[in-house]
């Protein structure tokens, strides 16, 4: 199972659409243009992804600090439940807004109106059975929370509804709204008042409640702000008013009821670990294994930035035939995903205890399975977005049996290693998830796209970017120790490596042509050629 938690799959474009078909963001005349344009929104992306992984880091190293283990556990399972059941209860409407609001701009708001009502009925349907079973499913669940459980998992289904509520509002504003919209609400309004309300808590001493409190109210924060963005964008000269047709629920359900089983295969990807250990090996195994997923999902960002602004051109390009130019794309941005999180990965396993050591004492003994899980994560990483290459092009059957069997590999792993070797044995077990999805979906990727999704230039990087620090971890830990002291040696080593690179004139000629696609539209153009390089 992929760690892309929490993916977005804008702009997808059906099987069978026309071609032509644009999704937001169009392709531009000239095939380089996709390119400069994917690369240029994805630096905004990148930033708002940078500051939404370090707020994110910093709220973990709130809850394993302000509550141990046990207590990382139990906040780490309530999240897993709300990231889980919001998923499922969205039915694939968040997709769908993505899709559908680009196209039928003067229907918006009979599209919301569409894609709300189900879910948030769904919503509520699960949220009162939650609430009713929450005292026989905390002891389960939360076995170490005493009585406080029961009032824990109350609390998250009283939020479950407005939990989807916000999730369906933001696809909205991504899909209706620049770029600066979504990105001020996901990557900065939530991440960043987590840890403040968290951390006030924390300091308080006013426990586990409490900070679950804090951390589910920015969604309703986010939920407000998101609606305010979307009444300016929705409310068009061309929308005819009343309420949505026949058609429109066809039109929209006949899209979204198809990634519904994706969505939520995609938001159970690291959360069905951390509930599996809470279950299976107590609270504290979950709160080791919750910490060392911090880790791994940090080490997502770049991809994460990079396919917020690369899908809607995936769409339009694959929508218009242009599937070579879709390739360029694809092989660009694994390229710069390759540079920016491998180092991260690599580093995370030559010095996983000196990492974990920051959250505190007792999170050290996750060092193996933040290990194996960082080694699964150079095979995500190193075949980039292709999941929503597969989306993109249609293919959402074959992405949900790839998708599928990398959660059937994770859950049931995780059942049989859990129970003996607690953290270690979800992060086995979601290892092979991740490499049994990934490997199995980028085979079905070149098959449908017709192109190949690597190239000389992009093993070659990869080839340069693992031997310099796998050297460079290799130097410093068999010497000195993989704690704190040696990781800061070794990311010291490789900024100065990384600067000297810089003084070699064939780097930064090659730096300069990658860095000019992310110059304002009207720059000197840079063609694209099939293997994906600038020239």
């Amino acid at each position: 199972m992929t760690a892309q938690t929490g993916r977005h799959r804008a702009g997808t474009v059906p099987a069978g659409a026309p071609a032509g078909t644009d999704a937001p963001g169009g392709t531009g005349s000239r095939p380089g243009e996709s390119v400069r344009r994917s690369a240029r929104s994805g630096a905004l992306g990148l930033a708002g992804a940078a500051v939404s992984g370090l707020f994110g880091f910093l709220l973990t190293v709130v809850v394993t600090r302000g509550f141990g283990t046990t207590g990382a556990g139990a906040f780490f399972a309530l999240v897993g439940v709300v990231t889980v059941a919001g998923a499922l209860c969205c039915l694939g409407a968040d997709t769908g807004l993505i899709w559908a609001l680009p196209r039928w701009r003067e229907r918006g708001v009979r599209i919301l109106t569409v894609a709300l009502v189900p879910p948030l009925l769904a919503s509520a349907l699960l949220a009162a059975a939650l609430a009713a079973a929450a005292g026989a499913l905390a002891p389960r669940l939360l076995p170490d929370a005493g009585g406080s459980g029961v009032v824990l998992l109350r609390w998250v289904a009283a939020a479950l509804p407005v939990a989807v509520l916000m999730t369906l509002l933001l696809a909205a504003v991504r899909a209706a709204r620049p770029i600066t919209h979504y990105v001020a609400v996901q990557f900065l309004l939530l991440p960043v008042s987590r840890p403040v309300l968290v951390g006030a808590v924390a300091l308080a001493g006013a426990g586990l409640v409490a900070a679950a409190i804090g951390w589910l109210l920015p969604v309703a924060l986010a939920a407000l702000v998101c609606a305010a963005m979307l009444v300016p964008a929705l409310r068009r000269p061309g929308d005819t008013g009343g309420g949505p047709d026949g058609t429109d629920w066809r039109r929209f359900w006949g899209f979204a009821a198809a990634r519904a089983a994706s969505a939520a295969i995609d938001a159970a990807s690291m959360w069905v670990g951390v509930l599996l250990t809470a279950a299976l090996a107590g609270q504290s195994e979950a709160g080791v294994f919750g910490a060392v997923g911090r880790y791994v999902l940090a080490g997502q960002l770049a991809m994460q930035g990079l396919r917020v602004a690369v899908a809607p051109q995936l769409s339009a390009l694959l929508g218009a035939g242009r599937r070579a130019d879709a390739a360029a794309v694809h092989r660009q941005t694994t390229t710069w995903v390759i540079v920016l999180s491998w180092p991260v990965y690599l580093l995370l396993a030559f010095f996983a205890p000196g990492f974990l050591r920051l959250f505190g004492s007792g999170f050290t003994a996750g060092a193996g399975a933040l290990t194996v899980l960082a080694v699964a994560m150079l095979v995500n990483v190193g075949l980039g977005n292709v999941q929503t290459l597969l989306l993109m092009s249609g293919a959402s059957r074959i992405h949900l049996a790839a998708a599928a069997a990398g959660l059937a590999v994770t859950v049931g792993g995780g059942v049989a290693l859990i129970p003996r070797y607690g953290a270690l044995g979800a992060a086995l077990a979601w290892s092979g998830g991740i490499v049994v999805e990934n490997v199995s979906a980028a085979l079905a990727a070149r098959r449908v796209v017709g192109e190949p999704l690597l190239s000389a230039a992009l093993v070659r990087t990869a080839l340069g970017v693992g031997a310099a620090v796998c050297a460079v971890g290799t130097a410093v830990s068999v010497p000195a120790g993989r704690g704190v002291p040696s990781l800061l040696v070794a990311v010291g080593l490789l900024a100065l490596g990384a600067g000297g690179a810089l003084a070699v004139p064939g780097v930064r000629r090659r730096l300069g042509r990658i860095v000019a696609t992310l110059r304002p539209a009207g720059a000197r153009p840079t063609s694209v050629s099939s293997n994906g390089e600038g020239r």
